[in-house]
């Protein structure tokens, strides 16, 4: 029931994007109803906590409000585009596992290290480039492959190593592919093309990873390590993975930025629109389109059934910032931001310090950003730039490092059984370096483009 529901709502959301039609609109709204109904009681700790607080306000909201009854069904749509890539992602996720990319990358991982410094580079690697496939699923697996290495260093140390490193990889990689919802979600926002911010944001990237394996070296490389039971492997097989992953990625790169332009739908429905096809057409390209498909839909299935937690947070979430907006409670918000929309500096400021504090106070960042779009709405014909869309990326995605109620350190947490907020303290100094970097270098591209 679960599955034939969050599919059914997500297909006609594509479909309404294509035809606008008001009772396809109601249509959607009344099963978004019931799919926000049918997750909570799925949906567990923060997530039900978040969902029940966003729609009792939303719902508060609405009845004390003079619109009709049957509007309430039209105020959902706002986090389908999110929830859509939710579902698609699985069809990539498969094709990393069938072509056996990521154990190819972990066994990559201890060949020829002798000292921590060089694993920390290693590891980093590995995690950035897995991270852009596999989503959060490189976490766990990079973590059981490090396990029996770091088992030579004291507890709290391993703990520091892993999340440092792999929350890091992870953050850096996510604000440059193309398949993130933040980054999507930013694109559209400021109404920009992914081919303007690609360049500078893996220039960004690569000037924070070169700053932190700096701070490494210094920290780690008179750690030596013994790497017991050594495997072989075929350095010539990984490159070859390598350059497959590379050449996919571009192509899928290329061709989402030709369809966003050609139908004129934003970068993230783009993204959901190629996903299955593009894998797809790598399965075929591997040779491997029966594995694919007999490993695929089970683990689609899986991961379909396991989203009540976002379409009940989110759902939710739309439903309260969409009225939130409509109440005129956020006119003195509004205000502020307008205050200092003629200071560009000031304003990226205060964006990284608006996230900075909702991500600690438990707001996920794809609400924070969806409620951000409405206090910016008055403003947005001013300053919708490419700096713009850099500050929103990289103040976003900077709280996968450190934020206690972000999924990446909830995850990491669990499996390192420590405390959230432990982990939070280890990264957010490196979290505000990296989102104090971006936005200098957004300030200064505002004088060039």
């Amino acid at each position: 029931m679960i599955i034939f529901i969050y599919t059914a709502l997500i297909i006609l959301y594509l479909i309404s994007n294509f035809i606008s039609d008001p009772f396809l609109s109601y249509i959607i709204g009344i099963i978004a109803l019931f799919a926000l109904f049918i997750s909570l009681f799925h949906a567990k700790g923060l997530y039900l906590i978040s969902g029940i607080c966003f729609s009792s306000i939303g719902i508060y909201l609405f009845f004390t409000s003079d619109s009709p009854w049957y509007t309430f069904f039209l105020h959902f749509e706002s986090m389908l585009g999110v929830l859509s890539l939710f579902l698609v992602l699985p069809f990539i996720n498969s094709i990393i596992r069938v072509g056996r990319y990521d154990i190819n990358l972990s066994l990559l991982l201890q060949h020829g290290v002798t000292r921590l410094s060089k694993l920390y580079r290693r590891s980093f690697l590995v995690c950035h480039f897995l991270g852009l496939f596999l989503n959060i699923a490189t976490l766990p697996l990079l973590k059981s492959s490090l396990d029996r290495t770091l088992s030579q260093l004291p507890k709290q140390a391993a703990d520091k190593f892993l999340t440092q490193n792999l929350l890091r990889a992870y953050a850096l990689c996510l604000t440059w592919s193309p398949m993130e919802v933040m980054v999507s979600q930013s694109i559209d926002i400021t109404g920009k093309e992914y081919y303007h911010i690609f360049p500078i944001m893996i220039s960004i990237a690569i000037i924070i990873i070169i700053s932190d394996w700096a701070l490494s070296y210094f920290k780690h490389d008179k750690i030596p390590l013994v790497i017991e039971h050594k495997t072989e492997i075929s350095l010539k097989k990984v490159y070859k993975k390598v350059l497959e992953m590379t050449f996919m990625l571009l192509v899928f790169i290329l061709l989402v930025s030709l369809l966003q332009r050609v139908l004129d739908k934003g970068f993230l429905f783009s993204v959901v629109l190629l996903i299955v096809p593009i894998s797809i057409v790598w399965a075929l390209y591997i040779g491997k389109i029966k594995r694919y498909f007999s490993v695929t839909i089970p683990h689609w299935k899986e991961r379909t059934r396991g989203l009540s937690n976002y379409f009940f947070m989110f759902l939710s979430a739309g439903l309260f910032v969409e009225l939130l907006s409509l109440s005129g409670h956020l006119s003195f918000l509004q205000t502020a931001f307008s205050s200092v929309s003629d200071r560009s500096l000031l304003l990226y400021l205060s964006i990284g310090g608006y996230f900075l504090f909702t991500s600690l106070i438990g707001f996920h960042p794809l609400v924070s950003i969806t409620l951000l779009t409405e206090l910016l709405d008055p403003i947005l014909p001013e300053i919708s730039t490419i700096s713009l869309t850099i500050v929103l990326i990289a103040c976003s995605l900077s709280t996968v490092m450190y934020s206690p109620f972000n999924l990446s350190v909830s995850l990491l947490s669990d499996q390192l059984k420590i405390n959230s907020y432990r982990m939070g303290i280890w990264n957010i100094p490196f979290a505000i370096f990296y989102m104090l970097v971006s936005i200098f270098i957004a300030y200064l591209l505002g004088f060039i483009l």
